[in-house]
């Protein structure tokens, strides 16, 4: 989200660092559950999406049994610290503010924002062009951060508990556009809710790197980003890859 800022708060709650994790060969994984088509809830109530099929795959990579389950994103860091698993796989984005208070493993795809608009309505996307509109993005995340950055002084921020409840409201015509993570939206963009929306202006490159989030000295980041390289290195990362995306995203 992908991807996202922590806020003030848990930063300067998390400055203590935490203990190792538990045994490598018995890990426990969280992710969001609510950012399709990255992490999301089947119909029959299984974790799915990208990160999951990624974080199997690095699972089989270091033959570790493993367990993935589903944490709110608010509470995501916070829930590592306090131990209740040991890595997030969530399309996190590395950041400063974040690596003050976790580790990250090398990257395992790239990002950029989109602004996403109703079709057919012509939509400049500069700062003078969205003067006066209402624009939406998921709370705590890079492309919150950005609208309010960089367009708070020009438009209305509307921010959002998940991706889900800010795709309802423009849809519902309470938003004029949204600011996302460009490849979930291009999930979203070809379902039948989506369908009547677009890409708006130029793809917005800020060198979004997506990576796994460990406790602070960890050494399961670097079995991590060994694991990573492999299944990029025997193809199993281009499988996984192809079934979401026809365009490569590492």
């Amino acid at each position: 989200m992908i991807r996202k800022l922590m806020t003030a708060g848990i930063v300067l709650a998390s400055l203590f660092t935490a203990p190792a994790t538990l045994a490598a060969d018995k890990i426990r994984i969280a992710t969001e559950g609510a950012y399709a088509p990255f992490n999301m809830v089947d119909k029959n109530g299984a974790l799915v999406g990208f990160d999951v099929d990624i974080a199997k795959a690095l699972c089989a990579e270091m033959k570790a049994d493993c367990e993935i389950v589903a944490q709110d994103w608010d509470g995501i860091i916070p829930g590592l610290r306090a131990r209740k698993y040991d890595a997030i796989i969530a399309s996190m984005s590395i950041t400063k503010e974040r690596l003050r208070v976790v580790d990250f493993s090398e990257k395992y795809y790239s990002n950029v924002l989109a602004f996403v608009g109703p079709k057919g309505k012509a939509l400049d996307t500069s700062e003078e062009g969205l003067k006066g509109l209402t624009v939406g993005a998921q709370r705590a995340t890079i492309a919150g951060q950005r609208l309010e950055d960089v367009y708070g002084d020009v438009v209305k921020v509307k921010l959002y508990d998940t991706q889900d409840n800010a795709y309802l409201d423009l849809n519902s015509g309470r938003l004029d556009a949204i600011l996302s993570d460009k490849f979930p939206a291009y999930d979203w963009l070809r379902t039948e809710d989506g369908k009547g929306f677009e890409f708006k202006g130029a793809d917005i490159d800020i060198d979004d790197q997506i990576g796994i989030a460990v406790r602070k000295g960890d050494k399961l980041k670097n079995k991590l980003s060994a694991a990573i390289k492999a299944i990029v290195e025997n193809g199993t990362y281009a499988k996984i890859n192809a079934k979401y995306f026809p365009f490569d995203i590492y």
